[in-house]
């Protein structure tokens, strides 16, 4: 199958490659809003030629939530969560995006290869939450895990790019890499490195999946 993999720097574009899965690489920036554009134009391109895209994954390094994904473990996604898409109501409460009647704010990548996905890397199975602003501090990091309980990672661009997959009618999967904690900012704490390894071991680990038969995307009304 045809593969595109979206990450949002270089780095994490490189351990990919580095990984000779088979897979398209495409630096997509950091962020929602740049990762769904410029994955969108991408599989638009490609849906105009002979050869369209069968299957689009959001990849690179990212926080875990200890101590289910510790640093330098995989979190494979069973929901992509826009974590910070919706309202804030006057006794400091949430309402997510779909409760306010406006959109979805969860995607579920189909379960068949994202299993087969975490049997071949190791990974943790649970949900990724996109943030638009990376988790600094205790508080936020309780607060996230009392609204999203069980979730294993954060990023920046999974919800982007399983937006602009869904438009296209395309399976989505998210594999994070884990840098850091959530928690407070500790930047002499991140392990980068270890990550970017991790990354390229797992997507190494992916060929077979590649290999396989396209999936079949997520249903649209989910």
């Amino acid at each position: 199958m045809r593969v595109l993999v979206v990450t949002a720097v270089a780095p994490e574009a490189e351990a990919v490659g580095a990984a000779e899965c088979g897979a398209e690489v495409l630096v997509g920036g950091v962020g929602p809003a740049a990762a769904a554009a410029r994955t969108a134009v991408a599989l638009s391109r490609a849906g105009t030629s002979n050869e369209p895209y069968d299957l689009v994954v959001s990849a690179g390094i990212g926080g875990g939530f200890a101590p289910a994904a510790p640093v330098g473990s995989l979190v494979v996604a069973e929901t992509i969560v826009a974590a910070d898409l919706g309202a804030g109501t006057p006794d400091g409460g949430w309402l997510p995006l779909h409760e306010l009647g406006f959109g979805r704010d969860t995607h579920r990548p189909p379960r068949e290869p994202a299993l087969a996905a975490v049997r071949l890397t190791g990974a943790l199975y649970a949900p990724v939450l996109t943030v638009s602003t990376v988790t600094g501090s205790a508080g936020r990091a309780a607060e996230l895990r009392g609204r999203h309980p069980g979730a294993g990672a954060e990023a920046m661009e999974g919800f982007g790019v399983a937006e602009a997959a869904a438009a296209h009618g395309l399976p989505v999967l998210e594999i994070r890499a884990i840098s850091n904690a959530v928690g407070p900012r500790d930047r002499d704490a991140w392990r980068i490195k270890d990550a970017l390894a991790a990354l390229t071991e797992g997507f190494r680990r992916l060929r077979p999946l590649f290999e396989g038969p396209p999936p079949a995307a997520e249903p649209k009304e989910s």
